[in-house]
This record gives C-alpha cells, sequence and structure tokens, in this order.
C-alpha cells in the first residue's frame, strides 16, 4: 500500500491554569461581565472590552487555541473583521502571517465561466480577504488580551451550571482544582453551535441538519499554485461535484471536495482516497504532503433572539450558516464588535441597558441574512430537484458568454458587513463605514479605526462647520460620549483634510453636512444641514437615551 506524508503537526500554544480566588471564599463573587467561550467571537469580545478599559472574567474549558489536531477550520477573514482586527492592534500580525487576496476565478469543468475581483469597490485600508487559519487568529486574540492586561482569562474552566436571577446570571464551574459559583451581571455566551449554556436554558435553536457533505484537505505543495480563490462547480476531476481551493498561511493549501450525501466519512478521509482526489485534480505526478484530513456537514440554526434577559449569545452560540461565503466565523467576530461597545458605555454609565437591547435589533437580522443568502448557495451547489439542477446547467451555459447570467453563478456570496434595519436607535438603519485613510489639516496620517481605537466615543465628522456652530456644538454634547471632528474649514475643532472618498462614501460633503459614526464604525445618522441641538439629539438616538431603561 502506498503511504502519504503527513507535514509535521502545528505547535499550538497552551496557557497555565491559575486557580481562581473564589476557590479559597465562602462568598459568591459577582462579576460585572462574563464571558465563556474563548473562540474567535469570546476572544473578540474580550479583546474589545479590554481595549476599552473594561474588565471580563473569560472561561474556557481548555488552554490553547484552536482544535488538537490543528485543522483550518475558519480560514477566511473578511474586510469587516479586519478593520475590528485593526481596531484591536492584531491586524500587522494577522497580515504579515496570512495570504491577502481578491481575486477569484469559477469554472465549469476545465472552463473558467467567471472571475471577480473584491478589491474594485473597495476604500479601506485593509483588503477585501486574508486567508488564515482560525488557530492563528485566536492566537493573536489571546496574545494581545494578555498584553493588554484587563480581562482576567480562566483556562480549564468548564461551566457546568447557569442560572437566570433577577439581576444576573449564576454560574458553577468546574476546575482541575475543584468547583465553585459565581454570579454575573451580563453573562455572553460565546460556547458555540452546541452551546451547552443554550441547552441549560432550553432555548429553541431551530436547528436544520444539511445532507450536504464535503471533506477537507490541508496540503502542502513541493510547486506552489497560483495564489487565488478557485471553485469549480461541477469539477471533472470530483465526479461533478463542487471543490474549493484556497491558499492559507505555512504554504498550507485548504481544498474541500464535495462528497455524495450518503458517503462514508471515515473512507473519504483515509490518506489514499483523498490523495487519490489530488492526483485526478492535478495530476499523477503532483508531489505534496498532508497536514490534515477530515470530513464535515453543517447543521444550520437561529436563535428567536440574541439576548435573553442577562444573558447574550453571539458567534455559532446564536447562528450558525453553511460555510459558502466565510460568513460564519466573520459573522461571530462582527456580533463581538456591534456588542462590545455597548456594553462597555453601560459598564461606564454612559448608557443605559435600553442600548443592550439594540444588539438582538441588529445582529439578528443579519444573521438571518446570512442564512438566506447561504442556503441559496448551498441549494446550487447541492441541486435537490431536476429543476434546480437544470436551472444550474442553464447558468453555467450562460455564464461564459453572457454577463448577466455571471451573478447567477452561485459558489459562496462573499462576506460583508451586514446593513442594520431601521429601529429604535437607528431610525434610518445603519451602514458600515470603510477603514478610509485620512489626514489631519497638518499633513499627518491616521485612519478611521485609529480614531476610534482612542476611546469608546461615537465620531461625529462635520463638513466645514463655522465657529459658532462649532462652538455650541461642543456644549450641546458635553455630556456625551462623541468626539466632533471638522472635514475642512476654520471652526477650531480637530480637522481632517477634505477628502472627496471620504464625501462620496458618506454619500455627503456639502457644507453643514454631518454624519455620526458609531463605535463599530457604523454610520448612524446623517444630517444635510446639521445643528448643534440635532447632532446632540442624533447622538442620543443612536445610544438609546432617550428610551426608558
Amino acid at each position: 500500500m502506498e503511504t502519504f506524508a503527513f507535514a509535521p503537526a502545528y505547535e499550538l500554544p497552551a496557557w497555565p491554569f491559575t486557580p481562581p480566588p473564589e476557590l479559597n471564599s465562602a462568598k459568591v463573587v459577582r462579576h460585572p461581565i462574563v464571558i465563556v467561550g474563548a473562540g474567535p467571537s469570546g476572544l473578540t469580545l474580550a479583546c474589545d472590552l479590554a481595549q476599552r478599559g473594561v474588565p471580563a472574567v473569560l472561561l474556557d474549558e481548555d488552554d490553547t487555541v484552536g482544535v488538537r489536531g490543528a485543522s483550518s477550520r475558519g480560514i477566511c477573514y473578511a474586510q469587516k473583521s479586519l478593520e475590528i482586527f485593526e481596531r484591536l492592534g492584531i491586524f500587522e500580525r494577522i497580515a504579515a502571517k496570512g495570504i491577502t487576496w481578491s481575486f477569484g476565478r469559477t469554472f465549469s469543468g476545465d472552463e473558467e465561466v467567471y472571475n471577480f475581483n473584491l478589491q474594485a469597490a473597495s476604500v479601506s485600508a485593509q483588503p477585501p480577504f486574508i486567508n488564515l487559519q482560525q488557530f492563528y487568529v485566536e492566537w493573536f486574540l489571546v496574545d494581545r488580551i494578555l498584553e493588554l492586561g484587563v480581562t482576567d482569562v480562566r483556562w480549564k474552566s468548564r461551566v457546568t451550571r447557569v442560572e437566570q436571577l433577577a439581576d444576573g446570571v449564576r454560574l458553577g464551574i468546574e476546575t482541575p482544582a475543584g468547583s465553585y459559583t459565581i454570579e454575573a451581571d451580563r453573562l455572553i455566551d460565546a460556547t458555540g453551535a452546541n452551546s451547552p449554556i443554550r441547552t441549560q436554558l432550553g432555548i429553541e435553536a431551530h436547528a436544520s441538519r444539511s445532507t450536504d457533505r464535503w471533506c477537507i484537505s490541508d496540503v502542502r505543495f513541493k510547486k506552489p499554485l497560483p495564489t487565488e480563490r478557485w471553485t469549480w462547480v461541477d469539477a471533472p476531476f470530483n465526479e461533478g461535484r463542487g471543490v474549493w481551493q484556497h491558499l492559507m498561511a505555512d504554504g498550507v493549501w485548504r481544498i474541500d471536495y464535495q462528497m455524495p450525501e450518503d458517503c462514508d466519512t471515515a473512507h473519504i478521509s483515509q490518506p489514499e482516497v483523498a490523495g487519490a482526489r489530488l492526483r485526478e485534480q492535478l495530476g499523477p505526478d503532483v508531489a505534496f504532503e498532508f497536514v490534515w484530513i477530515g470530513p464535515y456537514g453543517y447543521r444550520d440554526h437561529l436563535l428567536d433572539s440574541f439576548r435573553h434577559g442577562r444573558v447574550f449569545f453571539i458567534g455559532d452560540a446564536a447562528h450558525v450558516v453553511s460555510p459558502f461565503g466565510a460568513r460564519g466565523g466573520n459573522s461571530g467576530i462582527q456580533d463581538a464588535a456591534n456588542l462590545g461597545w455597548k456594553l462597555a458605555l453601560v459598564a461606564q454609565g454612559q448608557a443605559g441597558d435600553a442600548l443592550l437591547d439594540s444588539y438582538d435589533a441588529e445582529r439578528q437580522p443579519a444573521a438571518k441574512e446570512n442564512l438566506r443568502v447561504t442556503s441559496r448557495s448551498a441549494r446550487f451547489l447541492a441541486p435537490r430537484s431536476p429543476a434546480e439542477h437544470t436551472l444550474r446547467r442553464a447558468v453555467v451555459a450562460l455564464a461564459s458568454r453572457y454577463p448577466f447570467a455571471r451573478a447567477l453563478v452561485n459558489t459562496g456570496r462573499m462576506s460583508v458587513a451586514n446593513d442594520y434595519p431601521a429601529a429604535p436607535a437607528l431610525p434610518e438603519g445603519g451602514s458600515t463605514v470603510q477603514n478610509l485613510p485620512l489626514r489631519w489639516a497638518d499633513g499627518r496620517e491616521t485612519t478611521l479605526m485609529r480614531l476610534l481605537a482612542e476611546g469608546t466615543e461615537c465620531i461625529g465628522l462635520w463638513f466645514a462647520p463655522t465657529r459658532e456652530q462649532a462652538s455650541a456644538a461642543r456644549e450641546a454634547t458635553a455630556a456625551l460620549p462623541l468626539r466632533l471632528l471638522a472635514v475642512g474649514g476654520d471652526s477650531g475643532l480637530p480637522t481632517l483634510q477634505a477628502d472627496d472618498r471620504l464625501a462620496a462614501h458618506l454619500g455627503i460633503g456639502d457644507a453643514g453636512s454631518f454624519a455620526l459614526v458609531r463605535p463599530d464604525a457604523y454610520r448612524a445618522a446623517v444630517l444635510r444641514h446639521a445643528t448643534p441641538q440635532a447632532i446632540a439629539s442624533a447622538v442620543r438616538t443612536a445610544l438609546a437615551l432617550d428610551t426608558a431603561s
């Protein structure tokens, strides 16, 4: 029998278990914020809070990142997530380690039917995508959290009991040194798709298991392949089923092969079977070594509400979508960024509990949209009826000749920052503001993310206000978490250079116009003819300060 080489396993970091002080105390200690789960969403939230100077307890039942066995898991990080990581101080490390890309090709059989360049619509300092194994992102987040020194990170701490109280949550925790109980004003569940907290609280997830089956091969080749995202709708080397091909860090390629619904998952993951697939794809003489092989299926689910009293659900604990288009892990990271600044302002006494209701009002519809989009991709990649097969064949046949049909080739609508619907804190809805490179009036460079990293404040971008307007606005907003910046003009405010890209991106730019940007880089309001009173009112609305708590 032929033998297959496996590359040396990744050496994942491990952090020590430290017995917490509650183990030696009969008193039940109350913490303002407790986060359970040190995956991408839980770590992003802990890091976001730490960056804002807000302490939290972070519990995880392991003492490392990723999965023991070092599978790649999530790999594709979208621009909005990368902008969040820039604000949190780990983007440069991600960019140095990962693979930046914006160009993708889609094939049917041996023919290219569609390609795209995501850079064309970007004005951000961050690229459209970086591919990087999930455990590296988690690793960098842990390092940053420890560097900030604000978070109480507790490894080898498994939550065994959850009890909702009138004014908080009580947790039972098991550790290698014994068990103890703590309470939290607010508990954030980031424990993933099989959340034990959700199960204990009896919250329905509306799960729907897909029959779609895939096999991942993480491979290192002797001869490099093109650094592009290649997708086959119906690969001739995979019995007419789908294939994805991505490059990650360390020269490792992630190749996903769609499998028959009734496949034997143990058989398809055997090295000789996976090796035969690779040689069918790349030729009999291709030289490679495996890093990891494994099958996967997935289960969609979506909670009716992401807030249940004092418990908040983020990431896969709240929603799971199919993997097409990288809308899973990115959505969890963006959940954390949405919730982080709101928890911070409440903890700092600058906003009331009503602001926390806006987390569910914004992120639950975002997850619903991601579920709808990815479900359509899944049906295109795995048609379930003769009519769907006929439609796909027609779309693929037309796509190589007609531009209109290329947009219908659905191998995954790539992750984008979701718009938010109109709600009490967002009367006109909200949309993300990209991380535009900016310059101060004296020529110094900055970016929107650098501005947002300097505190937990909204930013008001005011185009050429007068000195009288600026003075009155300072007075009207003095008690609010708002940083007023002028764009051009001579108002006495800190002033950015007038920039056509900024004006076009915000959809305004006339003298006196104003855009309110929240701490998560979402545009909350646009005022065409701003007055100090209107600015103050817009901030109060965005922070739910006019809503009864």
